[in-house]
């Protein structure tokens, strides 16, 4: 039973090192970086500078012997320990191949970093600039003026006429009224004809000429575009018809959704931008108007409004809008570009550039995303070196790297069980 379990390990030993060495073979054409195998380090004429442990290279030593963990240690020759006692993570280039695979590198700064919210949205029509005309009393409408939505009207312009018997009838009131000298009855009957939607400029023309009008005139009381339009021409309406609608365009509403992660950066009063895709290179200025108070449980964002201004009318409602919010400065902070920073499932790294064709994998911490850069909490210091082009393939090889250390690792340890376990068996 032992001896199987002696020609198991070996078999499974052989074949790590097999592996091991295949893949090697492939990636010592781009890296310079060396296994420390047993067999390559006694094949040189080197000589032995030290001894050091398989998993902790700070464990040093002048002569063999065991690790703390009881692992054989491994020689190191002359020109051969170039970052082993550093840290095993680090991985040398040969410069031509830095060359080819156009590596570049950019320092670490240190400063303000803008709360930057880029997002979407689409122009709303200003809520508090629609106007939307009633009557006051049933009748009829006679010449309408406006006869589709989207026409442009402008304040003071004559909308409709509308003929209502009770419109009539309180006309010949109020000339009775003042026909009998009865201020106090005068006074009543201009109440009423107020209370029914007749003007003030209609009024004082009934009493100047003291004839009754069977149309009575509606005017629009702001200029704007119609967006609504419930009647036409001869239809019998009722105070709850509503006639016509009309927005003013002068400013508009932008209603823009901000992620959950920064709905605590945005606040009301702070500047905003927007670019539409129909005006490409021209930059809106607007604010933040209102903040609304609840997340939309599906898309786990927030609704914001936003207030520009819109001379010339260009800025058409449903237009698709992207909008950049300025939610404030942080100061002193360590940044770098967002395109040099790895994250996985596990955590989030760069790879720093030691210098000489050196790099090596960083563990970082990230902050807040403001453009192109990224806040850094922890793991780098300003002026630090990172590459910020093909840090994935490095990345990837200084994971090998890792790999083929511990596989040696526990090739060693295999071997060592297994010289024990003889030693066993002969006894």
């Amino acid at each position: 039973m032992k001896s199987l379990i002696i020609l198991v390990m070996i078999v499974i030993g052989l074949l790590v090192g097999i592996t091991v060495e295949n893949r090697f073979d492939i990636t010592a054409l781009l890296f310079d970086y060396e296994l420390n195998s047993q067999n390559e380090l006694n094949s040189t004429e080197k000589q032995i500078k030290y001894w050091v442990a398989p998993m902790n290279p700070d464990y040093r030593r002048d002569e063999p012997g065991k690790s703390p963990m009881g692992m054989d240690l491994i020689p190191v020759y002359e020109g051969e320990d170039e970052g082993m006692g550093k840290d095993m993570s680090i991985v040398k280039i040969r410069p031509e191949v830095v060359n080819n695979l156009g590596v570049r590198s950019a320092k670490v700064e240190r400063g303000p970093l803008w709360k930057r919210i880029s997002t979407v949205g689409y122009i709303d029509y200003d809520e508090t600039r629609i106007n939307h005309i009633h009557t006051r009393t049933e009748g009829w409408i006679e010449k309408l003026q406006v006869r589709a939505k989207g026409e442009k009207v402008k304040r003071g312009q004559l909308l409709f006429e509308l003929y209502s018997p009770p419109l009539v009838n309180a006309q010949e009131e109020y000339l009775q009224a003042l026909a009998s000298g009865n201020k106090r009855l005068a006074s009543a009957s201009q109440e009423k004809l107020s209370a029914l939607g007749i003007s003030k400029s209609q009024i004082d023309r009934l009493e100047k000429d003291k004839t009754i009008t069977q149309n009575i005139r509606f005017y629009a009381t702001q200029s704007g575009v119609v967006v609504d339009l419930g009647v036409r021409e001869g239809m019998y309406i009722k105070p709850e018809t509503q006639v016509i609608s009309v927005a003013n365009l002068d400013t508009i509403w932008l209603l823009a959704e901000v992620f959950e992660q920064q709905a605590n950066w945005v606040e009301v009063g702070q500047n905003a931008e927007a670019e539409l895709p129909s005006m490409p290179g021209v930059l809106w200025k607007g604010t933040v108007e209102y903040i609304y108070p609840d997340l939309d449980p599906v898309t786990r964002t927030l609704r914001v409004r936003l207030r520009f201004d819109n001379s010339g009318d260009k800025l058409k409602p449903n237009m698709y809008s992207r909008i950049v919010i300025f939610a404030g400065e942080k100061e002193d902070v360590i940044s770098i570009p967002r395109e040099a920073l790895i994250r996985d499932a596990k955590q989030e790294r760069v790879i720093k550039a030691l210098g000489e064709g050196h790099f090596q994998a960083q563990e970082v911490v990230a902050g807040m995303e403001s453009g192109d850069w990224i806040e850094i909490i922890s793991g780098l210091n300003e002026n630090d070196k990172i590459v910020i082009s093909s840090q994935f393939l490095i990345d990837s090889e200084s994971n090998l790297k890792a790999s083929l250390n511990r596989m040696q690792a526990v090739e060693h340890d295999m071997n060592d069980h297994s010289m024990e376990q003889s030693e066993m068996d002969k006894e």
